[in-house]
């Protein structure tokens, strides 16, 4: 059976990274104090994040919170806001426990060796989190990596660096709208591998301009002669205010093959697939944490940064056009209090219980069935259309599991829109472009 009969779409519906999706989120009706949105909640292990805002360049794909625009002075003012922000979580949550961490963006190696000092600072000395012995990943562009910088972020507790190359092939690489050679990659993969940061992560898109499965191979290859511990593929979104959508850019129908050429070469080199996106290789460290993305917290700080607790997700809002993103972060940066909550998504039982769900299930290993039940009863019963995935092959329900199959996880992107609520729905079909 044609999957899309059931989505009443293609596969590439929408990247489910996040649920509710920032897009949904709207001025709150009261403005919420940190304290309260934190009360009652389990603070023994959080998830710690640092947005960046800045960028060396706007990529023609890239719909996030970042600029190009990142003058000296808005620089040591962004890093000075961060700290206040930063000091003022810390006096609500004195007692939080990070286990997990990430710094993104935008691109954090923007930062001179100094500013990502200071960042580091803000993560350890203010809140507390300890770097050296948590996971944390931090976001890289191949023109911003150099030794020094490398060597700063293991020095300063990284366990994982993601390298946005995207594409090996410098004429997909200039369609992106990126001025990357060759020969940048390679320096900023030499550093980052000489700086010993034990995990490396390769980020590729497949769907590019003049793409071919003969050049994605050709990516796929070069990445793999580094051997990287993970390798993330996304397929390419054109997304609104973006470059490609300004230029009339159509996504192209051939993601779907050039997913499964992907897949079926880093398996057969030993990967592991763990989601749709992610590829982990066999020699790859073992991370153990306690958090839990389903039930636990995250702490966001920085403008464009998203935190959430069981019932209230909050962050700046959003933008995406140069201008608009310019005016949400220089009202960050004039703000008395930056940890103001009041723009973002309170959740019911229906919604947490989705969220549980999608984290859950697109992820390779699946739902955890007894799990959820515990927390919101029967899966089938709150939401009966899984059988629908169930019938056209896409998942198998296991002992205790929901799993989805090959297939299924080959149309994850169908999958996850397709489970979020009409009011979810709502939101996001008005919310207004800037």
């Amino acid at each position: 059976m044609d999957p899309s009969a059931l989505f009443g779409t293609g596969p590439y519906a929408g990247y489910a990274y996040a649920y509710p999706h920032k897009t949904a989120y709207r001025a709150l009706e009261l403005a919420l104090a940190l304290e309260d949105v934190w009360a009652g909640e389990d603070t023994s292990s959080l998830f710690l994040y640092a947005h960046v805002p800045f960028c060396f360049q706007r990529c023609s794909f890239c719909n996030l919170f970042t600029t190009v625009r990142g003058a000296p002075e808005r620089q040591e003012r962004y890093l000075q806001q961060l700290a206040r922000q930063a000091t003022r979580v810390r006096e609500v949550l004195p007692d939080a426990r990070f286990v997990t961490g990430a710094v993104g963006g935008g691109t954090p190696t923007w930062l001179d060796e100094g500013g990502l000092d200071r960042v580091f600072d803000v993560l350890g000395h203010t809140m507390g989190a300890p770097l050296g012995s948590m996971p944390l990943s931090v976001e890289c562009s191949p023109e911003t990596v150099t030794p020094g910088k490398a060597d700063l972020l293991v020095r300063r507790g990284t366990t994982r660096a993601s390298l946005g190359v995207q594409s090996f092939v410098d004429s997909e690489a200039r369609a992106m709208g990126r001025t990357q050679r060759g020969m940048t990659v390679q320096t900023a993969l030499e550093a980052l591998r000489a700086s010993r940061v034990p995990t490396l992560n390769i980020d590729l898109i497949y769907g590019l301009a003049g793409q071919t499965p003969a050049t994605w191979v050709d990516s796929l290859t070069a990445a793999l002669e580094w051997r990287p511990e993970e390798i993330f593929l996304y397929p390419l979104f054109v997304r609104p205010l973006t470059g490609l959508d300004r230029r009339g850019h159509d996504a192209p129908d051939d993601r779907l093959e050039l997913y499964r050429i992907g897949r079926d070469l880093l398996v057969s080199c030993g990967y592991e697939q763990t989601s749709m996106r992610m590829f982990r290789a066999p020699w790859a460290p073992v991370v153990h944490t306690p958090y839990k993305c389903q039930a636990d917290g995250m702490v966001g700080l920085g403008p464009g940064a998203r935190s959430y607790t069981r019932r209230v997700h909050h962050a700046t809002r959003f933008a995406v056009g140069g201008g608009a993103v310019l005016d949400e972060l220089d009202a960050w940066l004039d703000r008395d209090d930056p940890t103001r909550v009041d723009w973002g998504f309170v959740l019911d039982l229906d919604e947490r219980a989705r969220r549980y769900l999608l984290q859950g299930l697109l992820q390779a290993e699946g739902l955890d069935t007894v799990a959820f039940a515990e927390a919101f009863g029967d899966v089938r019963e709150r939401f009966p259309q899984l059988g629908g995935l169930v019938e056209h092959g896409l998942a198998e329900e296991l002992p205790g599991r929901l799993r989805l199959t090959a297939e299924g996880l080959a149309w994850s992107d169908a999958i996850g829109p397709w489970l979020y609520s009409d009011a979810v729905k709502a939101r996001m079909d008005a919310w207004e472009l800037r």
